[in-house]
């Protein structure tokens, strides 16, 4: 019994053998005269950096280029509000929240409550429920729930009636925090309270949040209830909906929850879309159910959907664990056969297939081929060789191509030491772990409390 999804159909059905068997050799050409011999697949290394869009909203272009502006010229010397005043004549509102997301993606949280003040005494400032929830869902996603619950309150004093939009920021800020026991009571709390405002009845987006939260947490009694409140309601569920909630539960393994959801979705009508079936993809392959996950792709092909990169990202990593070799090679293939061009996550999802199936010098040959290729060479592929190497047993491999890694263009960060950090400790590789320390030491990484904990974890 398999799985099919069409576009009109979503249900379990007998359908021919999974993908077949097949071997395909992926080349790398590591010279000139290498490329010119090789005939069959191979893996070129090209830019996967999108090309700036020329927007059709030139107002929309000119705001983006102007908060750029404004995040380089603000520093430790010239504060961001003596940056904003040289430049009071032109920014407005829409410059303000795109610096609450440009600052909201970094620790500088702390500058939005500056641009905040700094709005509120200009002459076309107007206390309004969208500022808010910006600045609301910006400190959740930093931590800072506090910081939310004041502004929710600075909300009210300022004589703006909060509204679901408020709300729904407020609950997605305590989702945010650790305690997610705790944070989850404080959603329901603020759930069945906006039942009784009639200004800020729950709406789909409400539901959205919760439903994905409880799924996230395991609680399946939790989710089946609010669809129950759901379908009760004058409010009818989203694509977003199933697709948050079967994300979830496929993240944690649960694979009957999540097909109950797909039954659901199913029942009410909905298509599938790509996100749909990478995710299913993704599921079950990380469940190694790779009948399923095939069934699901070759539903994906005779559908009006078109798979993505991430689709043949998670397939091939997903085989790859599974030490099936010949069949990522193979999905690999059907790829580039079907004219796409990999990205940098494809090669290191190859990468770590090839670490996981014994064949170190295939992953090391991909790797040469992004360095010799000049482009640029992010620190998650340096990571990532480095990953295969320490699962192979190849430490001093790790070690030569990490002293090396300044050579060739690339940076390790704190990800790229803590991955060092935990193979030479597990391991005993006591020579190793004092080199490392002592590059860190010289490049002025200090590790805190934190780095150990996520460095010694099990």
């Amino acid at each position: 019994m398999s799985l099919i999804l069409s576009p009109f159909s979503l249900h379990l059905s007998m359908l021919p053998s999974p993908l077949k068997h097949h071997s395909s050799q992926i080349f790398i050409p590591t010279s000139p005269s290498n490329l010119r011999n090789q005939l069959s697949t191979r893996i070129l290394c090209v830019s996967t950096r999108p090309r700036r869009k020329s927007a059709s909203n030139g107002g929309e272009t000119e705001a983006q280029d102007l908060v750029r502006v404004l995040m380089r010229s603000f520093s430790e010397k010239e504060p961001l509000v003596k940056t904003l005043d040289k430049y009071v004549k032109v920014v407005r509102c829409q410059h303000c929240f795109l610096l609450f997301e440009e600052l909201g993606k970094t620790e500088k949280w702390i500058q939005c409550l500056e641009v905040f003040r700094w709005m509120q005494k200009q002459r076309w400032y107007i206390a309004d429920n969208g500022v808010y929830s910006k600045l609301i869902t910006v400190m959740g996603k930093r931590g800072q729930t506090r910081m939310a619950m004041w502004l929710f309150s600075e909300m009210r004093n300022s004589g703006c009636r909060p509204d679901a939009s408020v709300y729904n920021a407020l609950i997605t800020a305590h989702l945010h925090s650790k305690d997610k026991a705790k944070a989850l009571d404080k959603a329901m709390g603020y759930f069945n309270k906006m039942k009784s405002m009639e200004r800020c009845k729950p709406n789909i987006v409400t539901y959205n949040i919760l439903l994905r939260a409880f799924a996230q947490a395991g609680n399946v009694d939790q989710v089946n209830a609010l669809f129950k409140d759901l379908d009760e309601s004058t409010i009818s569920p989203d694509i977003y909906t199933f697709n948050g909630v079967m994300d979830a539960f496929g993240k944690n393994g649960m694979i009957r929850e999540m097909e109950s959801v797909l039954s659901r979705m199913k029942s009410n009508q909905c298509k599938p879309d790509i996100i749909t079936f990478n995710l299913l993809i993704d599921s079950y392959g990380k469940k190694q159910q790779f009948e399923k996950m095939e069934q699901v792709f070759k539903s994906l092909l005779r559908s009006k959907e078109k798979p993505t990169l991430p689709t043949f990202n998670s397939m091939i990593i997903n085989y790859g664990k599974a030490r099936l070799k010949e069949k990522a090679e193979y999905v690999y293939k059907k790829m580039t056969d079907m004219k796409y061009t990999p990205n940098f996550i494809t090669y290191e999802s190859l990468m770590m297939m090839y670490g996981f199936c014994d064949c170190v010098s295939r992953a090391r040959e991909i790797f040469d081929s992004i360095v010799d290729s000049q482009k640029e060479l992010k620190v998650s592929t340096l990571n990532t060789m480095l990953e295969v190497y320490c699962m192979n047993g190849l430490y001093l491999e790790a070690d030569a191509l990490f002293q090396n890694s300044h050579e060739m263009g690339v940076i390790p960060d704190s990800s790229t030491y803590k991955l060092l950090y935990k193979a030479f400790t597990k391991n005993n590789m006591k020579d190793l772990l004092q080199k490392l320390l002592k590059q860190m030491d010289k490049d002025g990484t200090v590790p805190n409390k934190r780095f150990f904990l996520e460095a010694l974890e099990a």
